[in-house]
């Protein structure tokens, strides 16, 4: 059985997503200018519960607006709280998708896509019973656009405290997302805006695990991010050669280097290059 084949010919993918609270406007309209593949307006965690409502007639009033919702515009997540900010926005034209928090069972995903038909569906796995449901619920509804882990509550839910005891947490979602022929998940946020070269170094090892791109809290780390995860020069003449070859020869190939490479490794190559391919 073949693996499956969704990602082998997929669009530039996004590297960067900058979270932005609902409840600053300000903020947000600056976060769509600063360069950010997708901006994530937050109405969870970022936002005082006092300020809730606000930030959603807020959020609502950005992605109804004309300016903001055109072509060529910054595509627009949503962070979402409960229902009633799902009921709010899910009709709104500048809605790009909706980030689903905490999400444990794939029935709560379905509960959202029944609200929300045909809104792309984000859902974040925060605990060990998510992960451990990973694939149930990147499968669970065909409006699931990708997978992430939300790593500040895993943390806490583990009782980890150095980075590498998500490397685990980390690997199951990169194969529960392949198998369920999603884009690799994003990196969650790195917390410590000030501290660049821990964010690259934390980036380089997310890379390695399978993941790809970063959410970002603060448009400083974004240039970090996406140097951290485009392909270097090397990898770039790496996959030419693979993706070359196999345009003249079809199935598995030898090149004159003596690498052996298949049509995953082909795939895989052409991926390299639509990364590489951004402006």
């Amino acid at each position: 059985m073949s693996l499956p084949t969704a990602l082998d010919s997929a669009p530039r993918p996004p590297l960067t997503w900058l979270y932005v609270p609902g409840d600053r406007p300000e903020k947000v309209a600056k976060a769509l200018g600063c360069g950010a593949d997708v901006v994530i307006v937050d109405l969870e965690d970022a936002v005082a519960p006092d300020r809730k409502e606000y930030a959603r007639a807020a959020t609502a009033d950005l992605l109804a607006d004309p300016v903001t919702t055109g072509p060529g515009a910054v595509p627009v997540h949503v962070r979402v709280h409960g229902e009633d900010d799902v009921r709010a926005l899910a009709g709104l034209p500048g809605l790009s998708g909706l980030r689903l928090p905490k999400i444990t069972h794939a029935v709560s995903v379905h509960h959202v896509a029944a609200v929300a038909p045909g809104v792309p569906l984000y859902p974040l796995l925060e605990s060990a019973l998510a992960v451990e449901h990973a694939y149930s619920i990147a499968t669970a509804h065909h409006d699931v656009r990708g997978i992430a882990l939300g790593e500040t509550d895993l943390r806490a839910d583990l009782g980890v405290r150095e980075d590498r005891g998500l490397d685990w947490p980390r690997s199951r979602v990169v194969v529960a997302a392949r198998a369920a022929a999603l884009p690799p998940p994003a990196q969650s946020v790195f917390p410590d805006v000030r501290d660049l070269d821990g964010l690259w170094t934390s980036c380089v090892r997310g890379r390695g695990l399978g993941l790809l791109g970063r959410a970002a809290i603060h448009p400083r780390q974004l240039e970090v991010i996406e140097r951290a995860f485009r392909p270097t020069a090397r990898e770039i003449e790496a996959a030419e050669q693979i993706v070359a070859a196999s345009l003249v020869e079809e199935g598995a190939l030898a090149l004159p280097d003596g690498r052996f490479v298949d049509a995953a490794v082909v795939a895989s190559a052409r991926r390299t290059l639509a990364i590489a391919g951004r402006s």
